[in-house]
């Protein structure tokens, strides 16, 4: 199968390739003696976090307060 890079570097991956890692939506990417690698993430938890973090209300900014207070900076 083929996989064509685009004039914005991206690439479509073939269905059939693809079909075989459902629920999949994030790649780890790397390259490894001239070869392109792609590892699939599983981000369940993360999205668990996420929107445990949202439904509490905290965002970006309340974490990188609590951090600068837990180290000390104003």
């Amino acid at each position: 199968m083929l996989a064509k890079r685009t004039s914005k570097n991206q690439i479509t991956l073939p269905k059939a390739i693809i079909s075989k890692f459902p629920g999949i939506d994030y790649f780890e990417i790397t390259s490894q003696d001239g070869h392109i690698i792609l590892d699939p993430v599983r981000t369940n938890q993360a999205d668990k976090v996420r929107a445990k973090l949202e439904s509490l209300g905290i965002q970006a900014s309340d974490l990188e307060d609590a951090i600068k207070h837990a180290r000390g900076i104003s």
